[in-house]
């Protein structure tokens, strides 16, 4: 058994991330498992780009209010205490509202590509202006 009880934060990286965020990493993908867990706190009007994970992926928000979209869907209002399930291999993003920090888990399985593969940013006209 491992307690840890502080976790350095981190920037998220570039190539997922538009505007400001930052995580901590509270469970590293090891064997046999590969399970990664992340705290993500996004700033205000800040998202991922679109991008998927090869095993889905669990979001849990923590505090805040933000989106979630799906390719082909409506965005999808998101607060604290919403749970979201992401299918493998679907094309999302998610990150906070234009004007309302956000913090979530997301919760995802490794596999030998890693945990997410990332595409384009979201257009401004995809992304609700609320």
């Amino acid at each position: 058994m491992i307690v840890t009880r502080q976790h350095a934060s981190l920037p998220a990286p570039p190539r997922m991330i538009d505007g400001s965020a930052h995580y901590e990493a509270l469970a590293a993908p090891s064997a046999p498992a590969q399970v990664e867990v992340l705290h993500v706190h996004f700033a205000a009007g800040s998202r991922t780009r679109w991008h998927t994970h090869p095993a889905g992926q669990l979001l849990i928000v923590t505090a805040g209010g933000g989106w979630v979209q799906s390719r082909g869907r409506a965005p999808q209002r998101l607060s604290a205490g919403d749970v979201v399930r992401i299918d493998a291999g679907e094309e999302h993003w998610h990150g906070a509202a234009a004007t309302s920090s956000m913090s979530h888990l997301a919760i995802q399985r490794h596999d030998d590509r890693g945990g997410a593969t990332a595409l384009e940013t979201v257009a401004d006209d995809d992304y609700p202006k609320e």
